[in-house]
């Protein structure tokens, strides 16, 4: 990404003094008229950075200016190496760009940023689940969005029926270890699961991006939205103040928690994505938990614990198998 590039190239004059356009290349793995383009923008962007001709020549900053990963002190160059260093779930290419950094940090921050590259490892995994594979278009989407163009995306959706639509790629989100396009088109504002994504086809078009885009904000809309559509079942509930804290651990976001009631046991209301599933996921509470309503669940869990009394209250091992 360019801007990985950038912030490398003003590290490497920073501890280098001077550089050739073709120093900048080679250790960049770049072409030498992207490295040129790139020291040129940094000098258009207000960066010190001034060209000297001739035997001897190359770029440097004006005045031995000086910069810290454009102002960052050890502390942020550590937070940002624990946060996407060579051992996290970055993908390759930002660990690529950050081991050309840490290269090029000022030698006092080098060691520690380092050892913290090293000191964090993420698994998006869950116990119990495999782990998914990287969706296919997802590096083909992540160039459409910093280059800002738009792409004519194939698509399927949970129903199975493909589509294909021009969109302006703004972001991409991982939520757990799925990602999502966030996307404008024709239609307004939609959000495509990347895993899902058939065909991707850039266009010389330009994205168009809404005034006051924020990313994080869109997303954190759009996440209540999806959350508020899961959530079909509700149920209103009594329990001891001290489950609380395994209610809230189990349910989250899915967990209101009132006031107290005239025996001292508080009252929750527990959402669910529909009313069979809350039912198994309160069953398991026993007594602990008293549901007072719908009416509806109630009956569902006097019959699951009939069930559970004929089967297990009554009537020795069936069969012949060994206790």
């Amino acid at each position: 990404m360019r801007a990985d590039r950038l912030v490398a190239t003003l590290l490497l004059l920073q501890t280098r003094g001077r550089v050739t356009a073709a120093q900048v290349a080679d250790e960049l793995e770049v072409s030498e008229r992207t490295a040129r383009r790139d020291l040129e923008a940094l000098s258009v962007a207000g960066v010190p950075v001034y060209s000297q001709q001739g035997r001897g020549g190359g770029w440097s900053l004006i005045g031995g200016a000086r910069t810290d990963l454009s102002g960052l002190n050890a502390a942020e160059a550590r937070a940002l190496f624990m946060v996407a260093g060579p051992s996290s779930s970055a993908t390759p290419e930002v660990r690529a760009a950050l081991r050309k950094l840490v290269r090029a940090l000022p030698e006092t921050f080098r060691a520690d940023a380092q050892a913290a590259a090293n000191a964090v490892f993420v698994d998006p995994v869950a116990w119990g689940s495999a782990s998914a594979p990287q969706p296919v278009f997802l590096e083909a989407l992540q160039q459409a969005v910093v280059d800002g163009v738009q792409v004519r995306l194939g698509y399927a959706a949970r129903d199975r029926a493909r589509t294909t639509r021009i969109v302006h790629p703004l972001g991409l989100v991982m939520k757990g270890a799925v990602w999502y396009l966030m996307a404008d088109t024709a239609a307004g504002m939609r959000t495509f699961r990347v895993g899902r994504v058939t065909a991707v086809e850039r266009t010389d078009d330009p994205v168009v991006r809404p005034d006051g885009f924020d990313l994080g904000e869109l997303w954190q809309s759009i996440a209540a939205e999806i959350d508020d559509r899961r959530i079909t079942a509700w149920a209103t509930a009594l329990t001891a103040p001290e489950m609380v804290p395994m209610l809230r651990a189990m349910f989250g976001a899915n967990l209101v928690v009132g006031g107290p009631t005239s025996d001292g046991r508080i009252e929750v209301r527990i959402g669910g994505r529909w009313s069979g599933s809350l039912a198994s996921s309160l069953a398991g509470f026993g007594a602990q938990l008293e549901v007072v309503a719908p009416i509806e669940l109630r009956d569902t869990l006097r019959r699951v614990g009939s069930e559970l009394v004929a089967t297990y209250g009554t009537h020795p091992v069936s069969g012949n198998v060994r206790a």
